[in-house]
């Protein structure tokens, strides 16, 4: 008698390798902090190869002395309403303009879906401070030809400069439209450096932290705070920077 057997052979369980470009292109929008001010921006990236993207970025943002100080009278004058709180010895509001081409690199292979992906990434292009002059309301006290107290929104001048420096006779800030009209353009470059954490490395849905470190040098003093004998305005600016981007890849 023959006995024979038969073996049952289970299918192998063949995981798909999700490597290569699966994606062309991918386009974001990031809010960036940092210990003088905050950005957003607009990031376009062409997926070049499995681990190298290269992108382009436009940036709009704020930027503050780190010298500020808000402060506030509470002042309620007949026809002028409740006063702004304002920053002493502030003369212009800046505005930052960037813009930047460069390159973001993976350190190792891209986590499956759902998985983190390290990479490094830099930053260079042109930088535009728009100065805007910061205006305050300022007290005119009764004088023999002047029988009223009057107050005038004014931004700060040679002329002027005792008065604007004078906290009693200041009645508060006046509204962000006030000097719009007399904005100073400074060129400069730009350029960062930074960690990228992209979160679901194969997924259509762009999720991504970065953490860096920016630098702006313009062709001059950014003038935001009156100058002293022991702080003169710079023309650079060394900042920490950390950026949570939201966007789509497509696969054209």
């Amino acid at each position: 008698m023959c006995l024979s057997a038969q073996r049952v052979m289970q299918p192998k369980i063949v995981e798909l390798d999700r490597k290569g470009v699966i994606f062309k292109s991918e386009e974001a929008f990031q809010v960036r902090l940092h210990e003088q001010g905050a950005s957003v921006s607009y990031y376009k990236g062409k997926i070049r190869t499995y681990h190298k993207t290269s992108f382009y970025q436009f940036e709009l943002g704020f930027q503050r002395d780190l010298r500020e100080r808000r402060q506030n009278k509470n002042y309620n004058f007949a026809g002028e309403g409740t006063s702004r709180p304002f920053y002493f010895g502030k003369i212009n509001s800046v505005i930052n303009l960037r813009a930047g081409i460069g390159r973001k690199t993976y350190l190792s292979e891209k986590a499956k879906r759902r998985g983190i992906a390290v990479a490094w990434m830099y930053e260079v292009g042109p930088s535009i401070a728009l100065l805007k002059p910061y205006h305050l309301k300022l007290i005119y006290f009764p004088t023999d030809g002047q029988p009223t107290v009057e107050i005038l929104s004014e931004p700060y001048s040679e002329d002027n400069a005792d008065k604007f420096l004078e906290i009693d006779d200041i009645y508060g800030a006046s509204p962000f439209s006030e000097g719009l009209g007399n904005i100073a353009l400074v060129p400069g470059i730009q350029a960062k450096a930074a960690l990228h954490f992209g979160l679901g490395a194969f997924d259509k849905y762009m999720r991504a932290f970065e953490t860096g470190v920016m630098l702006d040098v313009y062709t001059r003093g950014i003038d935001i705070l009156v100058e002293t004998e022991e702080r003169r305005n710079s023309p650079y600016f060394i900042k920490l920077f950390a950026s949570f981007q939201l966007g789509l890849r497509r696969t054209n």
